[in-house]
């Protein structure tokens, strides 16, 4: 499969193919729901999503190694290197560095302005040192960086039917709807490292804190404050969900089902920490696989339509001018 995706993408040097495998294999090693949602693009497009996704988690690794107890210093400097490499890739289009070489590729290819990566990076930053936000603003600013980016890098690998700057905004809400369903699920994850991104204020409001939330964490016991706090935060959440669904149909034909996969599988994560009574201090809720697999197949189901359809019409715009891409859907 991954000759295949790298073949169709008309990837053909060495280096440059080794890197595309080895982000693909961060993907799925990382990123279970958003590499089945992959799965459901047109071929030639999954190498690049694999290596804005691989850049993204390796950045996230490095600021979350905490596992083997790395300081914060030896964190930000990694970072730094990292940040380092990804402009020097940039700028030349190569990197030493297997995934930052990709992305280079990838950046060039679908004209993704570096921006984008820039603001990325300053969020992972701001996670060596920020361990809470004070108001949803502040997270919002936060996520900007950390997930709205990642929409927007999307969009030109996923082709659009309708102007960018019309799709742009609701790709930006996509991002963080994803990364706000994660927030929710790892609530207890966070906090073992130190961290909490449910906003004070939204806690606030429901008469929890973070000392409440560590309390739960470090004793097991639930907390109807918490309670009504995460059910407060999963309604925020849905909303972002229906600022982000009309920009789905503004996608190209042959992205839509992979992106309403995931629209669909990361809503079903809020639906299983729901039914799990928001025990999400305690312990990770997860989507049952037989229903992962009904999202799946209908996905598919979206694919082979969506082929039908694109045998009878041209190419979007934006899909058809990337340079060098082959194949088709």
């Amino acid at each position: 499969m991954t000759r295949r995706e790298l073949d169709a993408a008309g990837i053909a040097d060495p280096q440059l193919r080794a890197a595309y495998r080895h982000c693909r294999r961060l993907n799925a090693r990382h990123g279970r729901t958003y590499f089945l949602a992959t799965r459901l693009l047109p071929v030639p497009r999954r190498p690049a999503v694999h290596a804005l996704y691989g850049f993204a988690r390796w950045a996230d690794d490095i600021v979350d190694d905490l596992a083997r107890g790395t300081p914060p210093h030896v964190r930000d400097a990694r970072l730094a290197r990292l940040a380092d490499a990804l402009d020097d890739g940039l700028r030349t289009g190569r990197s030493s560095e297997p995934v930052v070489h990709a992305l280079a590729h990838t950046a060039d290819r679908y004209t993704i302005p570096a921006g984008h990566f820039t603001d990325f990076m300053a969020s992972m930053r701001d996670d060596l040192t920020v361990t809470d936000y004070p108001t949803y603003a502040d997270l919002r600013r936060y996520m900007h960086g950390s997930a709205a980016v990642i929409g927007l890098q999307m969009l030109p690998v996923l082709g659009t039917v309708a102007p960018r700057e019309e799709a742009a905004p609701h790709a930006a809400a996509l991002g963080v709807a994803f990364q706000l369903t994660n927030f929710i699920r790892d609530v207890g994850e966070d906090l073992d490292r130190g961290r909490v991104y449910l906003p004070a204020d939204l806690l606030a409001a429901h008469g929890a804190d973070r000392a409440l939330l560590e309390w739960s964490r470090a004793t097991g016991r639930p907390d109807p404050r918490i309670r009504a706090a995460l059910e407060a935060a999963a309604a925020l959440t849905r909303g972002v969900y229906r600022e982000a669904e009309p920009g789905i149909a503004m996608l190209d034909p042959r992205s839509r089902p992979c992106i309403r996969t995931a629209y669909r599988l990361y809503g079903a994560i809020l639906d299983a920490v729901a039914a799990d009574g928001y025990a999400v201090v305690h312990r990770r809720a997860v989507v049952p696989r037989r229903q992962r697999a009904r999202e799946a197949a209908a996905g598919l189901a979206g694919v082979v339509a969506a082929r039908l359809r694109a045998r009878r019409a041209p190419a979007p715009r934006e899909a058809a001018a990337v340079r060098g891409e082959g194949g088709t859907a």
